[in-house]
């Protein structure tokens, strides 16, 4: 009898969770559907009504766009492939500069003073209307395109970076310095462990939005390899609706992709001991 009153209370925990995966499941299934059936409303009404097939084309033709034609296909694939480099290049590289800066920052109040400042002025900054200066400086290639990327997402690095570094226990530190520690030992050992999660958050956020610099630095800068950027201009140009909603959708899913995958790699890395915390 105990026994049973003891499996009553585990049967009815799985229920709930087997209840709120199927919801957690079944509900973006529904919204996508949803919306699938609202983009052919759309492309319907400027199909027969507008007489403007080329503006909103039907799903069916994006898709087919994207799988069924070799040609698009190749330069596809090689618009993504460049526009990938430009983002991870990009993205190691604010990571690197955001992370130094933020550790320079949280050595001492005064450095945090004298330099957080101009990282708001990263944020706040006009990157567009920095890109044809950009372009002049660096000319119009590889070079330009990064450095747009890295404008884009430095910010998020230096914030979530430094807010992980203050973000420590009062108590351990000074039980760090008690024992003697070093500023060095205390980084290492106290500081950049507790701020790993805050890391983490800069570069999911910094890397979906690499993506989209890398994308807004190819529309702007179109000599050499072009990528998604290019590719949608020049669709758009030749009034291809199909071919250039397929290039919009396979940046948007690349950003997902490169969003989920550091998700993921926060959860390995710091998933257990801080969800437990």
């Amino acid at each position: 009898m105990s026994t049973t009153r003891g499996l009553a209370p585990l049967t009815e925990s799985r229920r709930r969770t087997s209840s709120s995966r199927a919801v957690n499941i079944g509900l973006p299934i529904i919204v996508f559907f949803v919306l699938v059936g609202l983009f052919y409303a759309v492309a319907f009404y400027y199909d027969k009504v507008q007489k403007l097939p080329f503006l909103v084309p039907y799903p069916h033709l994006i898709l087919k766009a994207a799988f069924a034609e070799p040609i698009f296909q190749t330069q596809l694939v090689q618009a993504l492939g460049n526009t990938l480099q430009v983002a991870v290049v990009g993205l190691v590289i604010a990571v690197v500069i955001g992370m130094l800066w933020a550790i320079l920052m949280a050595q001492a109040k005064w450095l945090e003073s004298a330099l957080f400042p101009y990282a708001v002025v990263l944020l706040c900054i006009p990157i567009l209307a920095l890109v044809p200066l950009i372009g002049s400086l660096f000319g119009y290639e590889f070079n330009s395109r990064v450095i747009v990327t890295v404008l884009f997402c430095l910010f998020p690095m230096i914030a979530s970076t430094l807010f992980g570094l203050q973000s420590i226990d009062k108590g351990q530190r000074e039980l760090f310095q008690l024992q003697g520690a070093g500023r060095l030992t205390l980084l290492v050992k106290l500081r950049f462990p507790a701020a790993l999660p805050s890391i983490f958050v800069g570069l999911r956020n910094a890397a979906g939005l690499a993506v989209i610099g890398a994308v807004v630095a190819d529309q702007f800068f179109q000599r050499g390899n072009g990528g998604l950027g290019v590719l949608i201009s020049v669709e758009n140009q030749r009034l291809n609706g199909a071919e250039m909603y397929a290039a919009i959708f396979t940046a948007s899913i690349l950003g997902v992709l490169v969003f989920v995958l550091f998700n993921i790699l926060r959860r390995v890395a710091i998933g257990k001991w801080y969800d437990q915390n």
